[in-house]
């Protein structure tokens, strides 16, 4: 027991001490399902927002579109390693905090997570507006799609903060297992974008339109919102993991805490979506076309992260409290529960996507080119969308469980195959994208084999 916290009392009754004892006793299906509810609501309406700039963007032009792309998987790093990464290790922590029965630390906890990102944010925010530029040129960014490249990319990324402080304050809400509120803040969120987007774009009688920069900025409005709330619901007295302003300081051991699940759990999605930089690299060698039409295809992929982070963070909490109160089965048991349940709606998407591609491109283009880009890359890669997806949720359960290596092992495997596949196909082979896209499919293939077969043999005993 740590030595900055007492233990619960034996049959308390607080919201909190029947949250976590739901976790440890309820029946499985019914209880992971009341805890993933509420977060596939919430990122529901995320997706909507996904799909919602794709349409509001695409009204200027292939040009913006293709821009938006190049940034994309450097704004959903972002959102993967504050939300997920770092994210999800604040939940794990917190959540075997309360199920060891170690409450104080929880809230100790919290104030350790804001820290950390604050400094995370502020390294996004350097990278990207001091080198914004040479990055997405080397991305493939020319011409008017790299100057709405960067137009989007300054204003999203010095609000970093912001973003990062939703998704760091929300983790610690589901930590307590309180799985309503942030998905309440992610519908919140969503309306606000929704009304603001446009008119930061296009502009409205006196109020003149800022273009790709007013969706970045209509975002960073939403996400202030929201965590402004989170973090007042976190310090109000009795919050099961309270941040108490008066006594922020540095707790080297429940920091190691979070860093020794986050590092390698945000090396993941860094990986992951360099593994999405170098593609989108790859597929600008084929034109612009070709670049608005994979910009815009792989925005379905967006909406899969999503539907298996919102199962992926109740599986994060119901494992790790599990871990903690020293129940490994039941946590093993609801890891592969979860991940199947999120490779059956994965894969239905995918396989609906590769069946009618138009259902989609043509919601976003009416640009023939872009959507027969776009068409191709659906086709061939959806059908794989399935396993994407049950190898994202057992990431979340390898979080709980404290065991990210193969995860990150995953991650490195489908870069791998991305950058020397994509090298072969537009260098040497010299194939049609249809090529390159086959070898798209494949790492996805290769992510969720590789951890699924690792957890099977073991890997969480080690």
């Amino acid at each position: 027991m740590s030595v900055l916290s007492e233990p619960l009392t034996p049959g308390a009754a607080t919201p909190a001490a029947s949250r976590t004892q739901l976790m440890l006793q309820g029946p499985l299906v019914p209880t992971l399902l009341r805890l993933a509810t509420p977060n596939v609501v919430g990122l529901f309406a995320m997706t909507v927002v996904i799909g919602y700039d794709g349409y509001i963007i695409g009204r200027l032009g292939a040009d913006a579109l293709a821009g938006v792309a190049l940034v994309f998987p450097l704004s959903m790093l972002m959102m993967q390693m504050s939300g997920g990464g770092i994210g999800g290790a604040v939940t794990a922590a917190v959540a075997r905090a309360l199920g060891a029965g170690r409450s104080d630390d929880a809230g100790h906890l919290a104030q350790q997570s804001m820290l950390i990102a604050c400094v995370l944010a502020a390294l996004f925010t350097a990278t990207l507006l001091g080198f914004g530029r040479s990055i997405f040129g080397a991305m493939g960014g020319r011409g008017a799609a790299l100057d709405a490249a960067l137009s989007y990319a300054d204003v999203l990324f010095s609000g970093a903060i912001v973003i990062w402080a939703t998704n760091v304050l929300g983790a610690v809400v589901r930590g307590a297992g309180n799985m309503l509120l942030p998905a309440l803040m992610l519908v919140v969120t969503a309306l606000i974008h929704l009304a603001l987007c446009p008119l930061l774009v296009f502009g409205w009688g006196p109020i003149s339109g800022l273009g790709v920069a007013g969706a970045a900025a209509s975002l960073l409005v939403a996400n202030g919102t929201a965590s402004a709330a989170l973090a007042w619901h976190l310090m109000r007295p009795g919050a099961a993991a309270r941040l108490n302003g008066s006594r922020w300081r540095l707790h080297p051991p429940l920091l190691r805490d979070i860093l020794r699940v986050g590092i390698p759990a945000s090396m993941s999605p860094i990986v992951s979506n360099g593994s999405i930089a170098v593609a989108t690299a790859f597929v600008g060698g084929y034109g612009t076309a070709a670049l608005a039409g994979y910009g815009v295809a792989a925005r379905l992929e967006y909406i899969l992260v999503p539907i298996a982070f919102g199962f992926g963070t109740a599986l994060t909490a119901l494992v790790a409290t599990n871990m903690g109160a020293g129940n490994a089965a039941r946590a093993h048991r609801a890891a592969w529960l979860g991940a199947g349940i999120v490779a059956v709606i994965t894969g239905t998407i995918g396989v609906t996507a590769a069946i009618a591609p138009a259902l989609w491109m043509n919601l976003f283009t009416q640009d023939a080119a872009v959507r027969a880009f776009g068409a191709s890359y659906l086709q061939i890669v959806g059908a794989f969308y399935g396993l994407y997806g049950f190898g994202l949720a057992l990431f979340f359960a390898s979080q709980g469980a404290g065991r990210m290596f193969w995860p990150l092992a995953g991650s490195v495997a489908r870069l791998g195959i991305v950058a020397l596949g994509g090298w072969l196909c537009l260098h040497v082979l010299q194939t049609p994208a249809s090529g390159f896209f086959g070898v798209v499919a494949i790492s996805l293939a290769v992510y969720g084999l590789t951890i699924a077969g690792a957890i099977k043999l073991g890997s969480w005993k080690r």
